[in-house]
């Protein structure tokens, strides 16, 4: 059965994939993790793209698993694309959704700015209180170590255009047609840099991997990688 790894956004967790594990678990095995910092894990000084790709290498070698195929989503997309140019050996194929590719200074700050645990436990209490089911009481200072980590990528991306013209791996990179975090310009940009890339753009749909319809996504990644 072939080997799937789904790797989960910002600020998420595998817990995320719940639904999707249980539409696809008949055709693929599926592997999910949780990065570091998240999913109630410690949190660590720095988190960074490389960190977060150092740890699924950990997580296949620990597994036994030469290659491997990803469904990564927002920052899990940018981690497998990372992955699929550092160990193409590893990497089959990649598909992308909703994964923030235009980093810069003032992109990344907005971004940030929006990060504010003691704002967003005040004004979106709901939000707070389902990042906390997610990460435990954890969730404030991870918050503030992501927007760390943003603000990083937006005065030095991890992967710039030069990086995206070498990866050899198979790819798709999909996009919510009403994704407010997301653009389809800048997606289909990294799609004409990635030789063997595939675009796609998902009718209603909006950022958040809860809000995005799971069958819907199930059946174009069964469509992509069988």
């Amino acid at each position: 059965m072939q080997k799937l790894l789904l790797l989960h956004g910002a600020l998420g967790s595998a817990a995320h994939f719940t639904r999707l594990k249980e539409l696809l678990a008949n055709t693929f095995q599926i592997h999910t993790l949780n990065f570091e910092s998240h999913g109630g894990r410690e949190v660590v000084d720095t988190i960074s793209i490389p960190g977060f790709a150092e740890e699924v290498l950990a997580y296949l070698n620990q597994n036994g698993i030469d290659k491997i195929s990803i469904f990564g989503y927002s920052m899990g997309g940018y981690v497998a694309l990372y992955l699929a140019k550092q160990q193409p050996d590893r990497i089959d194929k990649v598909f992308t959704l909703a994964t923030k590719f235009d980093w810069t200074p003032q992109g990344a700050a907005k971004e940030a700015a929006m990060l504010d645990p003691i704002a967003i436990n005040e004004k979106v209490p709901k939000y707070a209180a389902a990042l906390e089911q997610l990460h435990g009481s954890n969730w404030k200072e991870l918050m503030r170590k992501t927007a760390d980590m943003m603000l990083g990528l937006g005065n030095n991306p991890t992967l710039k255009d030069a990086d995206f013209t070498t990866i050899k791996t198979p790819v798709l990179l999909a996009v919510g047609d009403k994704d407010a975090m997301v653009t389809t310009t800048e997606t289909e940009k990294v799609h004409r840099l990635i030789p063997n890339s595939g675009f796609l753009v998902l009718p209603d749909t909006i950022h958040p991997i809860d809000r995005v319809n799971q069958e819907e996504l199930a059946n174009r990644i069964l469509e992509y990688f069988i």
